[in-house]
This record gives structure tokens, C-alpha cells and sequence, in this order.
């Protein structure tokens, strides 16, 4: 996971996937028989860990849904600031990196993402009634996640967290514009309501 994430898949060898495990290569290729399948586990692995190893983290702490996806962005951003804006994240450096990948390496990178939309969805859904019901809540959440992915490559090209931040501040300010929009339309049938009880 370390050497594709820092390395990209195709510019890590097995000579390096050996060196880092401190492994001879028997061990390796009676485990795996080739470095993709060294990269489906790692998909598998990051798969597996969205909770653990993501979302938990992000979310600690953090009751309110909408809150939930703007601290799950902030996690990227402190990712973009600890390593000096060359954080990439490594699902969507991978996606980019293989143009063509085969069908089981696609479908783990598709799972990947999906999941992490699961996850924004349902905060989104969570949010219940404070959105307006017209909004599509899975397409808020890939939204979310293209605003993640673009900002954080954008980050990484420019070497500054103000790119990042941008995209992010833009996807707030939509969010904003709709719990805002909705606000004043439950008020509106609030009073229309108050009036037709008199």
C-alpha cells in the first residue's frame, strides 16, 4: 500500500515490493503470483478499511451528518498539508495511473469508490428533511467526491493547499445554498400553515 501510494504501481517493482516486506521472492509469488495480484489485495485491503481507516478517524467526534462530510474533506486537506501538497489519494491515483486496467483490478477501483459515495450518501440522507427533497443525494455525493479528487490533484500540481481548498469551499457554498434554500421553504409552509389554522 505504501509503495504504490508513494511510487505508483507501475514505477514499483517486485524487487521493491521484496525490499520493503524484508521477503524472498518464493514467499512472495506462493502468496501472489504476480504484482497484480499484489494490487488487488491492496485494493481489497483499502476496500476493507474505509471504515477503519477513514472514515472512523474523520469522524470522530462529529455528530452532525453535514459536518460529517465537510470533516471527512478536512482529512484530505491536513493529508495535503502533512506531506507538503504531494499526497495523492491513493484509489484515484491508481484509477488515473491505469488506463486500461483489467476487469478485476476496474471493479475493485470502482468498489472503492462506490463505497466512499455509500458513505457521503447516507450522511446526506441522514441529513434527512434539512435538504431539499428534489436533491438527488447520490449525485450530491459524487459531486463530494469529485470535488476530493479533482481538488486534491490540483493540490499536487500546484503544490499549494489554496487549489484544495477552493474546490472545497465551492462544494460548501452549494450545500449551504441548498440547507439554506430549504429553510426558508419549511418557513414559508409553516406560516402558510399557522394562517390557514386561524
Amino acid at each position: 500500500m505504501r509503495l504504490f501510494a508513494e511510487k505508483g504501481y507501475s514505477s514499483t517493482s517486485v524487487a521493491d515490493i521484496l525490499q520493503a516486506a524484508g521477503a524472498n521472492a518464493g514467499s512472495l509469488y506462493y502468496l501472489f503470483p504476480g504484482k497484480q495480484d499484489v494490487l488487488i489485495a491492496v485494493l481489497e485491503t483499502y476496500l476493507a478499511g474505509i471504515q477503519p481507516m477513514l472514515l472512523e478517524p474523520a469522524w470522530r467526534g462529529v455528530k452532525d451528518p453535514i459536518d460529517r462530510v465537510f470533516a471527512l474533506l478536512d482529512a484530505y486537506r491536513s493529508a495535503l498539508i502533512k506531506s507538503h501538497n504531494t499526497y495523492g489519494c491513493p484509489i484515484g491515483s491508481l484509477a488515473l495511473e491505469l488506463h486500461e486496467p483489467d476487469p478485476p483490478v476496474r471493479k475493485l477501483l470502482a468498489a472503492n469508490f462506490d463505497a466512499w459515495v455509500n458513505a457521503i450518501e447516507e450522511c446526506f440522507n441522514e441529513a434527512g428533511h434539512r435538504l431539499p427533497r428534489s436533491v438527488d443525494r447520490r449525485a450530491l455525493a459524487t459531486f463530494a467526491l469529485t470535488t476530493m479528487e479533482g481538488g486534491v490533484m490540483l493540490s499536487r500540481t500546484h503544490r499549494d493547499i489554496d487549489s484544495f481548498d477552493t474546490s472545497v469551499n465551492a462544494f460548501r457554498d452549494y450545500v449551504t445554498s441548498l440547507l439554506t434554500s430549504q429553510r426558508r421553504t419549511t418557513r414559508r409552509n409553516s406560516s402558510a400553515k399557522r394562517a390557514l389554522s386561524k
